[in-house]
């Protein structure tokens, strides 16, 4: 178990700015513990939901942008529909994940490659190509060969198309990531 030192200096930027980006207030929170009780990763986690929200709300923003549980997160929102507060805990763990991407703390590299593969996909496609996605994430992540086996099932069933669906509205999708390519770069 790791201790946290809470009496180094509190980050008051880094509170304010995961505030306004989730739009979430985070002394709303009293360490109840439903968001860790209800979330099913958090045996897989370096910190547990609850001690995110804790180092968020001291301002420890290395501690919490550097943590491997923002990238294992599946954003299933079992946190905020256990929240006796009505706080968004998976919009909040989304913004720090987004944070952390910023900062260059990607400390799991597979899920970063794949959240990478997977929005990338939406970028151009408007919506996930998943025989595309697969194909990025085996070529970026070295593991061209697994579960090939399935995929020679759902080829022949109609489950994975070879080539990306048409979809109404990829170029509003595409004005998203325009918008959103633009504000980042700002």
């Amino acid at each position: 178990m790791n201790t946290i030192r809470l009496n180094t200096a509190c980050d008051a930027d880094f509170i304010n700015q995961v505030e306004k980006e989730s739009e979430q207030d985070m002394s709303l929170c009293y360490q109840c513990g439903n968001c860790t009780a209800g979330c099913p990763y958090t045996t897989f986690y370096d910190l547990p939901v609850n001690q995110v929200m804790r180092l968020v709300q001291v301002g420890q923003r290395e501690q919490v942008l550097s943590c491997k549980s923002l990238w294992l997160c599946a954003s299933c929102e079992s946190c905020t529909t256990r929240c006796p507060n009505d706080i968004d805990v998976a919009r909040i763990m989304d913004v720090l994940r987004h944070m952390s991407r910023r900062a260059g703390h990607a400390t799991e590299r597979r899920v970063k490659i794949f959240w990478d593969a997977f929005l990338s996909s939406v970028e151009r496609h408007g919506r996930v190509h998943e025989m595309g996605l697969m194909a990025t994430y085996m070529t970026k992540t070295g593991r061209m060969f697994t579960d090939i086996d399935l995929g020679m099932h759902l080829i022949p069933n109609g489950k994975l198309s070879l080539k990306p669906h048409t979809m109404i509205g990829k170029k509003e999708v595409s004005e998203i990531f325009k918008r959103f390519n633009e504000e980042r770069s700002s």
